[in-house]
């Protein structure tokens, strides 16, 4: 009798393909979320669609080299912020309420990001873009109000020349209004060579919307010296990492892990059965 293998090792190969590609959420869409949308109410030259839509357009974009002053007086530049993905968040410290609620709000879902993915896996930066009043002092004093205290948070001010040309670079605009800026409410996730990937938006989202951008560039993308067995283990770690809504946290699921490892260990068997067989027929045994 002949064997085919051909059959069996495509259907082995496209098992294989859908258990790892397939999708762990459903990119959910942009909301606005705004200080205000109204030019008659507010006297604000403000439009909240014409800023969405320059938010999403400065995805794939890489940002510049500025210089920063931290909330210390030290010197940064955002070379010195790169290397692992970079969540950066423009805020003004006069804000009494939208920009505090969105700091809090996003403190909370990096602890969970923190928990998933490790301690030191991405750094924060918080920029205060009211370059005349957000100094490092009035940094400091606003990271310690909303409870800021991780190390792996930069609490940033510059200049405004380099202002206008980050927002640029993060297509965010603002305008002055009666009661302080109107602007979109953002975050903005970086990859680790600076180019936008993701945009965030409200004052108050979904977990996932944060974490699965960044656990897609922390554990899915190869890092360069990395061996086989240590990118074998971040594609474990990516597929199993999962979100339950139960707890609002991720975690590692094994029972995926272990269904692979079956699945794998089927299909393994399956191709060495074939083969075996196959050789045992060119060589039938001699009577």
């Amino acid at each position: 009798m002949r064997y085919s293998i051909r059959p069996l090792l495509g259907a082995a190969l496209i098992s294989l393909l859908a258990t790892s590609l397939a999708p762990s959420f459903a990119e959910a869409p942009p909301s606005i979320s705004a200080a205000s949308t109204s030019r008659d109410a507010t006297g604000s030259a403000f439009d909240a669609q014409a800023a969405l839509k320059a938010s999403q357009e400065a995805i794939g974009r890489k940002i510049g080299d500025y210089r920063f002053l931290s909330s210390t007086g030290d010197v940064l530049s955002t070379k010195e912020l790169l290397g692992k993905p970079l969540v950066l968040s423009l805020i003004y410290t006069s804000c009494y309420h939208t920009c505090p609620m969105t700091t809090r709000n996003l403190a909370e879902v990096v602890a969970k990001a923190r928990d998933a993915l490790g301690e030191d896996s991405f750094t924060v930066a918080l920029i205060g873009f009211d370059t005349d009043h957000d100094t490092p002092a009035a940094m400091r004093y606003y990271g310690r109000k909303q409870g800021i205290d991780d190390a792996n948070w930069r609490l940033l001010s510059t200049d405004q020349a380099s202002m206008d040309a980050l927002v640029k670079d993060l297509g965010f605009l603002y305008y002055p209004s009666p009661r302080g800026f109107d602007h979109l409410v953002q975050a903005t996730v970086i990859d680790a060579k600076g180019v936008i990937y993701r945009q965030i938006y409200g004052e108050v989202f979904n977990t996932p919307l944060l974490i699965d951008p960044l656990k897609d560039l922390i554990l899915g993308r190869p890092q360069p010296g990395q061996t086989f067995l240590a990118g074998l283990v971040k594609k474990v770690k990516l597929f199993c990492t999962t979100y339950d809504p139960s707890r609002d946290a991720y975690v590692f699921d094994y029972s995926l892990f272990l269904g692979i490892l079956i699945g794998a260990s089927i299909i393994l068997g399956t191709i060495v059965f074939v083969i075996r067989e196959l050789m045992h027929g060119r060589n039938p045994p001699k009577i």
